[in-house]
């Protein structure tokens, strides 16, 4: 945590705002959206005080109906008591339906929310790290688990999306930064399929594509969701996606949303519209 406050009095409290987050809500007040997916990092060392901001931050989001969270590897950067940190979170991180209590990320995650014809599968990455290493681990419970719910999910033909903090891809992050069971994650995508993945962690946005077992799955990540862009990096954006059924199977359309530093909104960025083919089931 030293190390983490040390980043943040010299240079990352400059870096990532207030007022940039405060614009990026009222930008998101512009659309009707089915679901919110916030993935991770809303704190900088784990801090209590940092959890309680951030739950007073997604409640003014919306509802935890609304909003879906995955943490990062900023919010678990070392063992916190979980009815002091994470606990605050649960309803924004768990799955639809009545569940048991949690008492650990691992027995929230996988996460399930269904909304129309989407399927939003959760995982967390996030786990206590040695100083000067930002990976992030799935682990072997939800790999465990990850596949029958592609599978139940791929019967329903619902539109799956998967997401998390880290990359699943080879040479997106530094070694240190890596999500270090990458391959197997990827492994169970292949094999049991999925439509999108989605990421954060990187702050830099990028467009790749999974080969899966049932067809392309874009994977995209996002910029930081407050960031100025003042030490070479992206500036703060988001996107939003509209899935529609065609004769091949889905017509995914992205729209990506820049902050704009000079007026301090969100203006509309690039926007692509994919078809991914399935075969039917």
């Amino acid at each position: 945590r030293a190390l983490g406050y040390l980043s943040w009095s010299r240079r990352r409290r400059f870096e990532h705002r207030p007022e940039v987050l405060a614009a990026l809500r009222r930008d998101l007040d512009r659309f009707e959206l089915d679901q919110l997916l916030v993935t991770g990092d809303l704190t900088h060392v784990g801090l209590p005080l940092e959890f309680r901001q951030a739950l007073a931050w997604l409640q003014e989001l919306g509802t935890p109906t609304e909003v879906a969270v995955i943490p990062g590897n900023h919010d678990a950067s070392v063992p916190t008591p979980w009815q002091d940190t994470f606990a605050l979170w649960r309803d924004y991180m768990a799955s639809d339906g009545p569940t048991a209590t949690p008492d650990s990320l691992t027995t929230l995650y996988p996460s399930l929310r269904v909304r129309g014809d989407i399927a939003f599968i959760g995982l967390s990455t996030a786990c206590p790290k040695p100083p000067f290493m930002a990976t992030g681990t799935v682990g072997p419970e939800q790999l465990a688990r990850l596949p029958a719910l592609l599978d139940s999910t791929a019967a329903r033909g619902l539109f799956r999306v998967v997401y998390l903090h880290h990359s699943l891809l080879p040479g997106k992050d530094t070694w240190r930064k890596r999500l270090t069971d990458a391959a197997q994650v990827q492994q169970v995508l292949t094999r049991h399929g999925a439509e999108l993945v989605l990421n954060g962690h990187g702050h830099r946005g990028h467009y790749d594509e999974l080969a899966t077992a049932q067809g392309m799955a874009p994977v995209i990540a996002v910029p930081s969701a407050s960031a100025l862009g003042l030490h070479g990096g992206n500036t703060a954006g988001y996107n939003c996606y509209s899935v529609e059924r065609c004769d091949e199977g889905w017509e995914l359309a992205i729209g990506m949303r820049n902050y704009r530093t000079g007026s301090d909104d969100f203006v509309a960025g690039e926007s692509k519209r994919i078809n991914l083919r399935r075969e039917p089931r």
